[in-house]
């Protein structure tokens, strides 16, 4: 007989909660083993359940999963471990979306190089009436990344990253840098 997860056992033996009489009876147990044996990686799978939405445990196949769920996309492209990251990472950076500090994360995120964000913008409080307005009348974003040489980045996917990140109505420009 072969077993549906090889050596997995069941903590919670279906026979053993069965009343004495049945316990005698070889074809209840019997029967109740196979329940065991096809409960097994169920009742594994609950008992493990943290472990699976921990990204730093999840099974390598589960962490795309575990993405999806909480609304981000993954490059298939990026090692496990970046992977895992960016899951662990993406409600801080959630919170963060539309900011110069969660773009700056989001960008350090997917290419694991530096990131120097500039912008056109400004705040400012007066307790003047009509004083001029923070920053440059031109919006603008800059993004400058410096990565090791030879790190390989996908501009186009940087791109598309910078305009799902970024407001809407602010042009931006990118320059990856290799040092």
């Amino acid at each position: 007989m072969r077993r549906a997860v090889e050596g997995l056992g069941t903590p919670y033996p279906i026979g053993a909660m069965l009343p004495a009489v049945f316990q005698e009876d070889p074809v209840a147990m019997s029967w109740t083993g196979a329940l065991d044996e096809v409960l097994a990686p169920a009742i594994s799978t609950l008992d493990c359940l943290a472990a699976y939405v921990d990204p730093a445990l999840a099974p390598p196949d589960f962490v795309p999963w575990l993405a999806g769920w909480l609304g981000t996309v993954l490059d298939e492209n990026w090692p496990l471990e970046r992977q895992r990251e960016a899951v662990a990472e993406c409600v801080r950076l959630f919170r963060g979306r539309g900011t110069v500090d969660g773009l700056r994360a989001m960008v350090q995120l997917a290419t694991g190089g530096e990131v120097e964000i500039t912008e056109s913008g400004g705040i400012r409080w007066s307790t003047t009436p009509n004083s001029p307005l923070p920053g440059r009348a031109q919006t603008h974003l800059a993004v400058r990344v410096t990565v090791a040489k030879g790190t390989p980045v996908d501009v186009t996917v940087l791109e598309e990253l910078l305009v799902a990140e970024k407001p809407a109505h602010v042009p931006h420009s990118l320059e990856v840098v290799e040092r």
